[in-house]
């Protein structure tokens, strides 16, 4: 991968060299100038596309291969599920104010106020 990289940036640097230049857009790579686009040129960018679907191929089969596997992806929540609870139940009896719960779990306050509204939010669809 990194000889092919190599191998890229002095070909361009070479075309570049020669009065030309090229820039990437998502259908593939262009030329700025008005040189005609040479087989060599177009076989480049050929190349590129190619190595891009196979990385975008790979990715997807990773991710659905840990998917299978029963992992998730994101970030991993800051509060525990009994910690959420006790949250939820501080503020809504109002013994703490958000900010107040924030503090104590040592979160910022957009964590409370996000729980906070998936709470509501959940209370709500459940008395329907």
């Amino acid at each position: 991968m990194l000889l092919s990289c190599n191998i890229r940036f002095l070909f361009l640097k070479r075309i570049a060299c020669l009065g030309s230049a090229m820039r990437p857009s998502k259908s593939g790579l262009h030329t700025v100038t008005i040189m005609p686009l040479s087989p060599a040129m177009q076989m480049l960018g050929a190349f590129a596309e190619f190595e891009r679907a196979m990385l975008r191929e790979r990715t997807k089969a990773g991710l659905e291969s840990a998917r299978r596997q029963g992992h998730i992806g994101g970030r991993r929540p800051k509060l525990r599920p009994q910690q959420q609870a006790e949250i939820i139940k501080m503020v809504s009896r109002g013994k703490k104010t958000a900010a107040d719960a924030a503090r104590l779990f040592d979160v910022h306050p957009a964590t409370i106020s996000r729980l906070l509204a998936h709470a509501r939010m959940e209370t709500a669809m459940a008395h329907r």
